[in-house]
């Protein structure tokens, strides 16, 4: 039964979703004006959580799923006095009247609003592949599939036999599955939970469609990885085209059109794409990128109706144009940025530069801006790329490996465009990559680079620190 709406004797900010986005914006928009009724509408039961921690979760790295949740529900409602309410689900959204409607067990609640924010996420793409709903397939865009991929391996190791070569094709029951899983996709997903089943005993197939893995990095950084991957047992399948996940009931094996590879369980990580049918449903227009379009400051066509998180397009900061990248501290500062505007300050959402980083095994990759010559080419680059490898660490130190750093810049003007970087892990590709993040942001050219006055001291640098050595040899091959 629908409840009438609920009176509205002070301004009302609704959020739709309780992850990054929508709890920052709920956090920042109440501690700014306290009078503010905040109004928080979460379809799951869990809320403000690192997703990004769940392939470590799943390794065996994180004891609890609570472990990667910042913010409790409890703290929000008695601590923040936001009206935070788990196993919503909003159905309907009416502009007209500014109502939101939101399903629960116990009935539909209709919630009058004055400012909107739609931040309802992503969810993971599940490819047109034939099997992909047999039982042992698993996704991982959410907290409760990182419980049940969590699960699926602490049962492995309860048989305590994790690799049995002479097993045979598959198992018949989960609860004795221990031996050969396959990935599908070879993005940032793929990649960790190589290294996560892998640490736990199972022979990893990864298979990947394109002709490279961590295609977002440079080609250099990508083959880079590759040869790791390689070095910790992992079978990586290029241009691998899945066509059938084999099996009855269950799967038993990943088949493209050269092989037909048995394995156990299938994890499939192709990535995300926006949840837009709420928003579209209310009459928000979305960009160009298929996520929800919004102006510098996150709102949408819809007046006092915003979006953020990984619903929601963003401006890159290199090429201007709308970009889809979804990332946390994207949904973190933009759900910051409303809630300051909601809260009576207008405040700019900011730009991408699309700067992520991956751990596999015992390497590091980090990127940051535009690598991809074609796409630099549409908005008028004319893009170059290098690539170096440096020591990490002063030569006579006794620790120490290699950074290889990737640099893409426009040739006539010498702007930097992007940057890739891998080393072994804790050797600085990740830090490093920052001094980039801060060139591709503000547009300097690589001769300016150059003169960056990066920190040493022989544990941690050599003089010449490895991107400094790439912005020469740039300068000089231009």
């Amino acid at each position: 039964m629908i409840r009438p709406p609920d009176s509205c004797s002070v301004p009302t900010f609704v959020v739709v979703g309780g992850d990054a986005a929508g709890m920052s914006a709920a956090s920042k928009a109440k501690r700014d004006d306290p009078d503010l009724d905040v109004v928080v509408f979460e379809q799951g039961e869990w809320v403000s959580y690192g997703a990004c921690g769940l392939p470590y979760y799943i390794k065996g790295e994180i004891d609890s799923l609570e472990d990667l949740v910042s913010v409790t529900p409890e703290e929000f409602r008695q601590e923040r006095d936001i009206d935070l309410r788990t196993g919503h689900e909003v159905v309907d959204i009416d502009p007209s009247k500014r109502v939101v409607t939101a399903r629960s067990d116990d009935g539909a609640v209709r919630q009058e609003y004055d400012h909107l924010l739609v931040a309802t996420g992503a969810e993971a793409i599940t490819p047109p592949i034939d099997g992909v709903d047999h039982t042992g397939v698993y996704t991982l865009g959410s907290m409760s599939d990182g419980k049940d991929l969590r699960d699926y391996v602490g049962r492995a190791r309860a048989d305590g036999n994790l690799q049995q070569p002479d097993r045979g094709p598959a198992c018949q029951f989960l609860e004795t599955c221990t031996g050969p899983v396959g990935i599908v996709g070879g993005g940032y997903i793929g990649i960790e939970m190589a290294e996560a089943l892998a640490a736990n005993g199972f022979e990893v197939h990864l298979f990947q469609r394109g002709d490279r893995i961590l295609k977002q990095f440079s080609e250099a950084t990508s083959e880079t990885v590759l040869d790791h991957l390689a070095d910790r047992d992992v079978a990586v399948y290029l241009g691998a085209e899945v066509e059938t996940l084999a099996g009855d009931d269950r799967v038993e094996a990943v088949v493209t059109d050269d092989v037909r590879v048995p394995v156990e369980m299938v994890l499939v990580g192709t990535g995300v794409r926006p949840r837009t049918a709420l928003a579209e449903d209310a009459g928000v227009q979305l960009g160009e990128t298929g996520a929800i379009a919004t102006d510098t400051y996150r709102e949408t066509n819809l007046p006092d109706v915003y979006a953020a998180g990984d619903c929601a397009e963003t401006e890159h900061v290199v090429t201007g144009e709308p970009a889809y990248v979804p990332l946390a501290l994207t949904a973190n500062r933009h759900g910051r940025a409303i809630g300051q505007t909601v809260a009576g300050e207008p405040t700019e959402g900011g730009g991408t530069a699309g700067t992520a980083a991956v751990k596999a095994f015992e390497m590091e990759a980090a990127r940051t801006g535009v690598l991809n010559h074609e796409e630099a080419r549409a908005v008028g680059f004319e893009p170059m790329t290098e690539t170096i490898e440096a020591k990490s660490r002063a030569g006579y130190y006794p620790e120490g490996g290699t950074v290889q750093v990737t640099l893409t810049v426009d040739r006539p003007s010498g702007r930097v465009l992007g940057g890739s970087l891998v080393s072994e892990y804790g050797e600085g590709a990740v830090y490093r990559s920052h001094a980039l993040v801060g060139a591709v942001t503000e547009g300097i050219t690589v001769d300016e680079l150059s003169n960056y006055d990066l920190a040493y001291a022989p544990p941690f640098n050599t003089t010449w620190d490895p991107v400094l050595t790439a912005a020469k040899v740039v300068e000089s091959e231009r």
